[in-house]
Protein backbone atom coordinates (compact mmCIF):
# COMPACT_ATOMS: atom_id res chain seq x y z
CA UNK A 1 0.00 0.00 0.00
CA UNK A 2 1.25 3.62 -0.89
CA UNK A 3 0.49 6.53 1.22
CA UNK A 4 0.62 9.68 -0.26
CA UNK A 5 1.39 12.25 2.69
CA UNK A 6 -0.89 15.61 2.38
CA UNK A 7 2.68 17.37 3.22
CA UNK A 8 4.12 16.33 0.49
CA UNK A 9 1.63 17.33 -2.25
CA UNK A 10 1.43 20.99 -0.78
CA UNK A 11 5.04 21.06 -0.66
CA UNK A 12 5.33 19.85 -4.52
CA UNK A 13 2.54 22.60 -5.13
CA UNK A 14 4.36 25.13 -3.37
CA UNK A 15 7.50 24.25 -5.68
CA UNK A 16 5.76 24.74 -8.64
CA UNK A 17 4.14 27.72 -7.85
CA UNK A 18 7.38 29.59 -6.53
CA UNK A 19 8.74 28.62 -10.34
CA UNK A 20 5.30 29.72 -11.87
CA UNK A 21 6.29 33.78 -9.89
CA UNK A 22 9.79 33.47 -10.84
CA UNK A 23 8.77 33.08 -14.71
CA UNK A 24 5.95 35.97 -14.61
CA UNK A 25 8.78 38.11 -12.47
CA UNK A 26 11.16 37.99 -15.46
CA UNK A 27 8.03 38.63 -17.35
CA UNK A 28 7.46 41.76 -15.52
CA UNK A 29 3.65 40.53 -14.89
CA UNK A 30 1.93 40.95 -11.90
CA UNK A 31 -0.29 38.18 -10.84
CA UNK A 32 -3.52 38.31 -8.96
CA UNK A 33 -5.42 35.37 -7.41
CA UNK A 34 -9.21 35.65 -7.59
CA UNK A 35 -11.11 33.28 -5.49
CA UNK A 36 -14.74 32.99 -3.67
CA UNK A 37 -17.91 30.83 -3.92
CA UNK A 38 -19.72 30.04 -7.34
CA UNK A 39 -21.79 32.84 -8.26
CA UNK A 40 -20.18 35.53 -6.15
CA UNK A 41 -19.60 37.51 -9.64
CA UNK A 42 -15.83 36.99 -9.75
CA UNK A 43 -16.22 37.00 -14.03
CA UNK A 44 -18.45 39.84 -13.82
CA UNK A 45 -15.80 42.10 -11.89
CA UNK A 46 -13.42 41.22 -14.29
CA UNK A 47 -15.90 42.31 -16.73
CA UNK A 48 -16.34 45.30 -14.89
CA UNK A 49 -13.17 46.58 -14.10
CA UNK A 50 -11.73 45.63 -17.97
CA UNK A 51 -12.19 49.25 -19.41
CA UNK A 52 -10.42 51.12 -16.38
CA UNK A 53 -7.57 48.71 -16.45
CA UNK A 54 -7.03 47.27 -20.16
CA UNK A 55 -5.25 51.04 -21.72
CA UNK A 56 -3.15 51.33 -18.45
CA UNK A 57 -1.72 47.84 -17.95
CA UNK A 58 -2.87 45.66 -20.82
CA UNK A 59 -3.94 41.85 -18.94
CA UNK A 60 -4.95 38.75 -19.64
CA UNK A 61 -6.87 35.99 -17.76
CA UNK A 62 -6.49 32.29 -16.69
CA UNK A 63 -10.20 30.54 -16.13
CA UNK A 64 -10.59 27.70 -13.92
CA UNK A 65 -13.97 25.69 -14.09
CA UNK A 66 -15.10 21.85 -13.90
CA UNK A 67 -16.27 22.08 -16.82
CA UNK A 68 -17.52 24.49 -19.83
CA UNK A 69 -15.26 27.23 -21.33
CA UNK A 70 -17.96 30.18 -21.13
CA UNK A 71 -15.97 32.39 -18.54
CA UNK A 72 -13.24 32.38 -20.85
CA UNK A 73 -15.32 32.54 -24.05
CA UNK A 74 -17.14 35.88 -21.54
CA UNK A 75 -13.17 37.36 -21.10
CA UNK A 76 -11.85 37.38 -24.97
CA UNK A 77 -15.12 39.23 -26.07
CA UNK A 78 -13.59 41.84 -24.03
CA UNK A 79 -10.27 41.42 -26.62
CA UNK A 80 -8.47 40.16 -23.64
CA UNK A 81 -6.50 36.92 -24.21
CA UNK A 82 -8.31 34.44 -21.87
CA UNK A 83 -6.73 30.45 -21.00
CA UNK A 84 -9.50 28.18 -19.72
CA UNK A 85 -8.74 25.45 -17.31
CA UNK A 86 -10.99 22.78 -16.42
CA UNK A 87 -10.61 20.81 -13.32
CA UNK A 88 -12.43 18.24 -14.72
CA UNK A 89 -14.50 17.76 -10.59
CA UNK A 90 -11.48 18.91 -8.86
CA UNK A 91 -12.21 21.74 -6.45
CA UNK A 92 -9.19 23.81 -7.52
CA UNK A 93 -6.70 25.03 -9.28
CA UNK A 94 -2.86 23.93 -8.80
CA UNK A 95 0.46 25.43 -9.24
CA UNK A 96 0.66 22.70 -12.48
CA UNK A 97 -2.35 23.68 -13.87
CA UNK A 98 -1.22 27.35 -14.17
CA UNK A 99 2.23 26.60 -15.43
CA UNK A 100 0.11 24.78 -18.11
CA UNK A 101 -1.50 27.87 -19.02
CA UNK A 102 0.81 29.99 -18.62
CA UNK A 103 2.83 28.23 -21.95
CA UNK A 104 0.00 29.50 -24.17
CA UNK A 105 -0.05 33.36 -22.92
CA UNK A 106 2.70 35.69 -24.55
CA UNK A 107 3.38 37.21 -21.06
CA UNK A 108 5.94 39.58 -22.94
CA UNK A 109 2.69 41.07 -23.86
CA UNK A 110 1.31 41.47 -20.22
CA UNK A 111 1.39 43.66 -17.21
CA UNK A 112 -1.30 41.65 -15.44
CA UNK A 113 -2.77 38.51 -15.22
CA UNK A 114 -5.93 37.50 -13.55
CA UNK A 115 -6.23 34.24 -12.28
CA UNK A 116 -10.16 33.36 -11.87
CA UNK A 117 -9.96 30.06 -9.25
CA UNK A 118 -12.66 27.11 -9.57
CA UNK A 119 -15.94 28.82 -7.23
CA UNK A 120 -14.88 27.26 -3.48
CA UNK A 121 -14.44 28.80 0.09
CA UNK A 122 -12.53 26.46 1.20
CA UNK A 123 -9.98 24.06 -1.26
CA UNK A 124 -8.27 27.41 -3.37
CA UNK A 125 -7.28 28.55 -0.21
CA UNK A 126 -4.44 25.75 0.58
CA UNK A 127 -2.98 25.94 -2.84
CA UNK A 128 -0.17 28.32 -3.93
CA UNK A 129 -0.33 29.55 -7.64
CA UNK A 130 2.50 31.38 -8.13
CA UNK A 131 0.38 35.32 -7.42
CA UNK A 132 1.50 38.25 -5.89
CA UNK A 133 -1.75 39.10 -4.52
CA UNK A 134 -4.74 37.12 -3.63
CA UNK A 135 -8.61 38.75 -3.94
CA UNK A 136 -12.19 37.03 -2.03
CA UNK A 137 -14.97 38.17 -3.91
CA UNK A 138 -18.22 37.70 -1.36
CA UNK A 139 -21.47 38.49 -2.82
CA UNK A 140 -24.19 39.96 -0.54
CA UNK A 141 -26.55 37.22 -1.26
CA UNK A 142 -24.28 34.85 0.09
CA UNK A 143 -25.25 36.35 3.92
CA UNK A 144 -23.23 38.10 6.18
CA UNK A 145 -21.51 35.62 8.39
CA UNK A 146 -19.00 34.20 5.84
CA UNK A 147 -15.80 36.09 7.23
CA UNK A 148 -16.74 34.06 10.58
CA UNK A 149 -17.59 30.33 8.81
CA UNK A 150 -14.51 30.43 6.42
CA UNK A 151 -11.86 32.01 8.46
CA UNK A 152 -8.91 30.04 6.67
CA UNK A 153 -9.82 31.62 3.61
CA UNK A 154 -10.51 35.28 4.57
CA UNK A 155 -7.06 35.04 6.43
CA UNK A 156 -5.42 33.87 3.65
CA UNK A 157 -5.92 36.60 1.30
CA UNK A 158 -4.53 40.23 1.14
CA UNK A 159 -7.96 41.85 0.01
CA UNK A 160 -11.62 41.31 0.62
CA UNK A 161 -14.18 42.73 -2.55
CA UNK A 162 -17.86 42.74 -1.04
CA UNK A 163 -19.89 42.59 -4.41
CA UNK A 164 -23.24 43.13 -5.98
CA UNK A 165 -23.93 45.70 -2.90
CA UNK A 166 -26.58 47.03 -5.54
CA UNK A 167 -29.16 44.09 -3.32
CA UNK A 168 -28.82 45.12 -0.24
CA UNK A 169 -31.77 47.08 -0.04
CA UNK A 170 -33.79 43.58 -0.50
CA UNK A 171 -31.28 41.50 1.76
CA UNK A 172 -30.79 41.13 5.68
CA UNK A 173 -26.78 41.51 5.04
CA UNK A 174 -25.29 43.62 7.83
CA UNK A 175 -21.60 45.26 5.87
CA UNK A 176 -20.75 46.38 9.72
CA UNK A 177 -20.81 42.60 10.49
CA UNK A 178 -18.63 42.06 7.77
CA UNK A 179 -16.07 44.78 8.73
CA UNK A 180 -16.12 43.66 12.13
CA UNK A 181 -15.66 39.82 11.79
CA UNK A 182 -12.50 40.79 9.10
CA UNK A 183 -10.91 43.15 11.45
CA UNK A 184 -10.58 39.66 13.88
CA UNK A 185 -9.36 37.34 11.54
CA UNK A 186 -7.49 39.59 8.86
CA UNK A 187 -7.10 43.08 10.31
CA UNK A 188 -4.51 44.16 7.64
CA UNK A 189 -6.77 43.27 4.98
CA UNK A 190 -7.84 45.73 2.15
CA UNK A 191 -11.55 45.75 2.04
CA UNK A 192 -13.95 47.04 -1.42
CA UNK A 193 -17.53 47.28 -1.85
CA UNK A 194 -18.78 47.84 -5.29
CA UNK A 195 -21.42 46.11 -7.96
CA UNK A 196 -20.09 44.51 -10.59
CA UNK A 197 -23.12 44.50 -12.52
CA UNK A 198 -23.72 48.54 -12.53
CA UNK A 199 -20.49 49.26 -12.20
CA UNK A 200 -20.39 51.06 -8.63
CA UNK A 201 -16.68 50.91 -7.44
CA UNK A 202 -15.38 49.27 -10.04
CA UNK A 203 -13.45 52.33 -11.18
CA UNK A 204 -11.64 52.62 -7.69
CA UNK A 205 -11.22 49.32 -7.33
CA UNK A 206 -9.40 48.69 -10.53
CA UNK A 207 -7.52 52.06 -9.58
CA UNK A 208 -6.14 50.17 -6.57
CA UNK A 209 -5.16 47.28 -8.04
CA UNK A 210 -2.95 49.21 -11.13
CA UNK A 211 -1.22 51.35 -8.89
CA UNK A 212 -0.10 47.61 -6.74
CA UNK A 213 0.95 46.08 -9.69
CA UNK A 214 3.14 49.00 -11.19
CA UNK A 215 4.61 49.55 -7.69
CA UNK A 216 5.17 45.86 -7.46
CA UNK A 217 6.74 45.89 -10.47
CA UNK A 218 9.17 48.58 -10.14
CA UNK A 219 10.11 46.70 -7.16
CA UNK A 220 11.19 43.97 -8.83
CA UNK A 221 13.18 46.14 -11.86
CA UNK A 222 15.12 47.48 -8.89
Amino acid sequence: MEIVIAKDIMKANDQIAEANRIKLDQANVYCVNFLGSPGSGKTTLLEAIAPYITNQSPFGVIEGDLATSRDAERIETLGVPAIQINTGGGCHLDANMVDSALKNLNLNNLDLLFIENVGNLVCPAGFKLGERLRIVVLSVTEGDDKVAKYPTMFSAVDALVVNKIDLLPYLDFDLNKIRSDIKVIAPDIDMFTLSAKTGEGAADFAGWLVRKSKMAIAAIKN
